[in-house]
C-alpha cells in the first residue's frame, strides 16, 4: 500500500501533533523526515506527514474540521 504526503512541515512538533490528531481520528499515519531535520534543520527538509493513499481524502477532511 503507497504512502501519500499529506503535508510538509517545518516544525517537526506540528508535524507530530498533526499525526497524533490523525491517529485520534482512526487514521494511521507516520511522521518523515525528522531525525534528518534535527541534522540539517527543518527549515532546510521539511518534515512530511504521511497517511495511505487511500486514507488521503479522510485525512485531510478530519484536518479540515480543525
Amino acid at each position: 500500500m503507497p504512502l501519500v504526503t499529506l503535508d510538509t512541515l517545518f516544525d517537526p512538533m506540528a508535524a507530530e501533533m498533526m499525526r497524533m490528531r490523525l491517529e485520534a481520528g482512526g487514521i494511521e499515519a507516520v511522521v518523515f523526515d525528522a531525525g534528518i531535520a534535527s541534522l540539517i534543520g527543518s527549515g532546510v527538509s521539511g518534515v512530511r506527514v504521511m497517511v495511505l493513499d487511500e486514507d488521503e481524502a479522510a485525512a485531510r477532511a478530519l484536518l479540515a474540521e480543525l
